[in-house]
């Protein structure tokens, strides 16, 4: 058997040891360990499998319900269901309308939620944290309480039927301008504000040149759950818009009668429905990380 020599004084250096059982559950700070992947392994799953699930009913026919163990693989009839979709409502009208609807109010949120965020966040005026104390508290209202004077309204307007009774009551939102002005309060320095107006700035060059990049990284998330929320509204859009002109989730609400339900094909239909916005979270996903990665590097 081999022996170590080492010379006088010379320390014999410490075996190495697995890592244990714990650090390989749990992590060791630096690396997640197997029971974190496992655990993100069962959300992902426990969240994707609704839309895998509907859109395997939506590719069979309506007995696929009963049977005694659903169906775990899509079948042959999504394209009949598709065209019947497309046959029983007016799904062009209505994707065309989520499509502009959502975008305007996206726009419009994002614009004047920044433009009030940094109002709120930066500049000295009087009642400055009054008004953002009754901007906050409108958020605890519940929105099926203004539903019907803000129909009432509409309806003096001559709105309703048009796509600018849904778009006009949500061009901002209290909790857009909150979002904004608590992120701009911490990434945005006084002392570079200071600067900018000691360089000649007036406040609309300031808001341009030094809040408007610094604020990218938020208006990308807000504008992802402003477009998202937007596109998902179903209650507002029932009551005021016409059963010609609907959005696409209120014209999903046709596909069922009273009697018999194909839930087949109103399956296809919110497959169909959400197509848009995996698209939207596939192209501007990326951008979206490196948005909060960069305001997480600045901050």
């Amino acid at each position: 058997m081999l022996e170590r020599h080492t010379t006088p004084g010379q320390e014999l250096p410490a075996p190495r040891r697995r890592p244990a059982l714990r650090h390989r559950l749990l992590g060791n700070g630096l690396r997640p360990g197997y029971l974190t992947y496992g655990l993100l392994l069962a959300f992902f799953i426990g969240s994707a499998y609704p839309l895998w699930w509907s859109a395997v009913v939506g590719s069979r026919s309506n007995e696929a319900l009963s049977l005694t163990w659903p169906p775990l693989f899509p079948g042959g009839n999504f394209w009949k269901n598709v065209a019947e979709v497309m046959d029983t409502i007016p799904f062009w009208t209505a994707l065309w309308n989520s499509i502009l609807i959502s975008s305007i109010i996206t726009v419009s949120v994002v614009m004047f939620s920044t433009l009030a965020g940094y109002a709120f966040a930066k500049l000295r005026f009087k009642g400055n944290n009054l008004l953002m104390v009754a901007v906050v508290a409108t958020m605890a209202i519940p929105t099926q309480l203004g539903i019907i004077p803000l129909f009432m309204l509409m309806r003096t307007f001559g709105w309703t039927g048009e796509i600018g009774a849904v778009i006009v009551p949500t061009l901002v939102t209290a909790f857009g301008v909150f979002f904004m002005r608590q992120y701009l309060v911490d990434v945005i320095p006084d002392e570079l504000i200071e600067s900018a107006r000691m360089d000649g700035a007036n406040m609309i060059k300031t808001f341009w040149h030094v809040a408007l990049p610094a604020a990218r990284p938020a208006m990308a998330i807000l504008s992802l759950f402003t477009f998202m929320s937007a596109w998902t509204d179903f209650l507002w859009p029932l009551l005021v818009l016409d059963a010609g002109n609907p959005t696409l989730q209120t014209a999903l609400s046709q596909l069922q009668s009273n009697r018999y339900t194909d839930y087949s094909v109103v399956l296809t239909g919110a497959v169909l429905a959400t197509i848009p916005l995996l698209i939207l979270f596939a192209a501007a996903g990326k951008q979206l990380i490196s948005g909060i990665m960069q305001g997480a590097v600045k901050g």
